[in-house]
């Protein structure tokens, strides 16, 4: 046997009884040889000790044999018994042969193994702790073991391990962190569970400070958040709360910006859990961060602004993103417009800036999702210190222009998050209008599609937009940095470009738009939008009809009224397609009579006293001219009854149609409403008006014996008597006669005008006819 006299000082029975097929035997041997270890101790005898664990390790416990492999395990745990104390000197010699065994294929021998190194770890304590991550590695595996019997066995020595390092403060964080990393993605269930439980252990010991490598690992948590088992989601939810309540108190030593993107992706996850931990994770950076947090805006955006179009089966997502999009926008501040862009040194961090690696314009194409975008910014380093506020942080608007943009222009894009835009965009040319007025060609085309947008509320908050970047003074500075360049304007079919012939205005146009008080304050882009916008009527007749009303009214609010009427009508007048000028005409005269936020530019027109008024009617007649009885409606209001009664004495010579019977029934309708309650009641005095009164006439006689004929000649029924209206004061001059005296007007030139853009009508409608006669020739041949 020489095989036995090599396992010297083990003895020939000692030797057998280890690998015996039965446990009884195996544990007599094992008291044998945690005897002679003991006396090896007390002998200080180091050497035989060594020798005697190498012969447990190498010729039993790393056997081929299985019974020989179990009784070695047994040994070694009576070795480490005996050993006591100072088992700490053997313990790599003693725990590698264990963990070898963890790996074997019989489930017993897994067992006994667990069971040796409890008795090992539980024998050294503190000892085992830089040993720490190979008692991890080894348990994490046999925490997902098929046996349920190993699964106990190595849920007890976790235990154990986990009360040691809880008591001791002497663990190495740092180098357990790259092994905690890689194991937080396992996708099995129970290692899941075993990581978990361990990270919360971790949490709630004093003196380890997790926060510190929070990002290292956050990911992963996040990961492990979507598990289907509903006991580890709630492990993982309690983690991650306890996590947050430490950011909360400590968020000095915090590093958000290493975790921000971590967040923007999970922010987007399909699991509604993930996604609402994660953005109340967002809210509670952005509010702890503050400016910190800016370089990330078009990640956080991508991810924040469609989940505030979410229904009510996401109302909780919903609103903690629209905390989240409050409290970004509130950090943008009047000073990132002033900011110099060309002094990295202010800049934090210097290249790449993690707002171009979050999503880089110049890398992605319009068709590319913001999705990959957030994919790319992974894979870039992001450290940025950010221990306080008053580190300068520069907005970079180009990637959060490209995320507003992108989500404007999505027509699957929720109603709320449209809106959301809108308020993002006027914010922006309200704290940076320098900056953002860099991209004003590239959103003009958008905003202006965004226009015939379904909502009523989007519209609203899209011409407040439009109208911001009309009168912004920051706008003044482009004059001339138009996009008719094409540089960087996207195709459209509404572009932003002054026509060339836009400059070769008449006198009185031009005198018109000078002498208009509120000019000042319209820049460049005032003009061009009025261009654009009937361009877009023009385009899209149904927006005209449904919406255009509505569009031209909350502009009269949003900007002057004055300068409104007389750019479109300036702009008309030279308009090629004359039926659609007609119509803009109409709707433009209606909105001017009948709506109540023109109330003041009425007055204005009423009297006439002023050059600027005078000349606002000049131009207005001159457009007004494409379409007859909007002419005469315009001398209604402006009170010249004699031109208006030449103008009705020129219909004779029109092409009468059914839509123009119809717009002169209209206007009878109109003349009742309480708009022209003074024309009405100027009918009292007959001498001093007798225009108006021939000019009724002339409408009655226009009129086929309709309704609107009975309601007219009821009225001019009431006119009373001349000779019954006289007073003793007959040498009273006319306020009337006065006015239009001292407006020095030369109608004979209107009319002469209006004559003349009639006949371009007539010949246009002949066209018309021709084209249809043709057409229908074919269609019968």
């Amino acid at each position: 046997m020489n095989a036995e006299r090599d396992l010297s000082p083990l003895t020939p029975g000692v030797v057998r009884a280890l690998t015996d097929k039965l446990y009884e035997k195996r544990k007599v041997a094992a008291l044998e040889i945690e005897k002679l270890v003991r006396e090896f101790v007390a002998q200080n005898n180091t050497s035989q000790i060594k020798h005697v664990i190498q012969i447990l390790s190498q010729e039993f416990a790393l056997s081929q044999h299985p019974h020989s492999r179990k009784g070695g395990l047994i040994g070694l745990a009576a070795c480490s018994i005996a050993l006591g104390k100072d088992s700490g000197l053997y313990l790599k010699e003693l725990i590698e042969p264990v963990l070898t065994c963890f790996n074997d294929a019989d489930s017993r021998l897994r067992y006994y193994a667990c069971e040796a190194l409890y008795n090992i770890v539980k024998v050294a304590r503190g000892s085992v702790l830089p040993h720490f991550n190979v008692l991890f590695d080894g348990l994490s595996k046999l925490a997902a073991d098929p046996d349920p019997n190993v699964k106990s066995g190595s849920e007890l020595l976790d235990r154990l391990l986990k009360d040691i390092v809880t008591e001791s403060n002497q663990f190495d964080l740092v180098g357990f962190i790259p092994l905690l990393r890689e194991r937080i993605y396992s996708n099995n269930q129970y290692a899941r569970q075993f990581i978990i439980s361990w990270i919360l252990v971790l949490e709630s010991v004093p003196d380890i400070n997790l926060l510190d490598y929070l990002p290292e690992i956050l990911d992963g948590l996040f990961q492990i958040l979507g598990d289907n088992s509903k006991e580890i989601r709630k492990m993982c939810e309690v983690a991650l709360g306890e996590f947050l309540k430490e950011i909360k108190k400590n968020p000095s030593s915090v590093k958000f910006a290493e975790m921000a993107n971590i967040l923007v992706i999970h922010c987007q996850a399909a699991d509604d859990l993930i996604q609402l931990t994660a953005m109340c994770w967002m809210r509670e950076f952005i509010q702890l961060a503050g400016r910190v947090m800016l370089p990330y805006s078009s990640g956080i955006l991508t991810a924040v602004l469609p989940c505030l179009s979410y229904d009510d089966r996401k109302k909780n997502i919903k609103e903690v993103a629209n905390v989240c999009n409050q409290s970004l926008m509130k950090l943008v501040i009047p000073e990132d417009d002033e900011m110099d862009e060309a002094k990295p040194s202010m800049m934090i961090p210097a290249e790449p800036t993690p707002e171009e690696s979050l999503s880089k314009p110049e890398s992605v194409t319009t068709g590319e999702s913001q999705n990959e975008l957030d994919v790319t910014a992974l894979n870039q380093p992001l450290f940025f210190p950010c221990s306080c506020e008053r580190i300068q942080v520069t907005l970079n608007l180009d990637g959060i222009v490209q995320v507003l943009d992108y989500h404007l222009s999505d027509t699957s894009i929720g109603m709320m998050t449209r809106i959301a835009v809108l308020k993002w965009l006027y914010h922006l040319y309200i704290k940076t209008p320098r900056k953002m007025f860099r991209h004003t060609d590239s959103l003009f085309p958008i905003l202006l599609r965004t226009l015939s947008d379904e909502s009523d509320e989007v519209i609203l908050k899209d011409l407040e937009l439009l109208a911001e970047i009309a009168s912004s003074p920051a706008g003044q500075t482009e004059e001339g940095h138009g996009p008719s360049d094409g540089s960087d304007v996207r195709p459209g079919p509404v572009e932003l470009h002054v026509p060339a012939r836009a400059g070769q205005l008449s006198s009185s146009s031009t005198k018109g738009l000078e002498c208009s008080p509120s000019t000042p304050t319209m820049n460049s882009y005032f003009y061009k939008f009025m261009i654009n916008l009937l361009k877009r009527f023009s385009s899209e007749r149904k927006l005209l009809e449904t919406r255009g009303a509505f569009i031209i009214r909350q502009l009269c609010l949003l900007l002057n009224a004055e300068n409104i009427f007389h750019s479109m009508a300036d702009i008309l007048l030279r308009e090629e397609d004359l039926k659609f000028a007609s119509t803009m005409v109409h709707t433009l005269n209606t909105i001017l009579l009948t709506s109540s936020e023109l109330f003041q530019l009425r007055n204005q027109l009423k009297d006439l006293k002023t050059p600027e008024s005078r000349n606002l009617f000049c131009c207005l007649y001159r457009s007004w001219c494409h379409n007859p009885v909007t002419t005469v409606s315009l001398c209604f209001l402006t009170q010249n009854y004699k031109h208006a009664y030449d103008l009705i004495q020129k219909f004779g010579d029109l092409e009468v149609t059914v839509d123009f019977l119809t717009e002169v029934d209209k206007l009878v309708q109109l003349i009742e409403c309480p708009i022209f309650t003074y024309l009405r009641l100027q009918l009292l005095d007959v001498k001093n008006n007798p225009y108006l009164i021939k000019a009724l006439y002339g409408l009655l006689m226009l009129l086929p014996q309709s309704s609107a004929f009975q309601l007219l000649s009821h009225r001019l029924q009431c006119v009373p008597n001349p000779e019954l209206m006289q007073t003793t004061d007959n040498t009273k001059p006319s306020t009337g006669f006065k006015r239009t005296a001292a407006s020095n007007i030369d109608y004979t030139e209107l009319l002469q005008h209006f004559e003349k853009v009639q006949n371009k009508h007539l010949e246009a409608r002949h066209q018309r006819a021709g084209r249809a006669e043709q057409l229908d020739r074919r269609v019968v041949l």
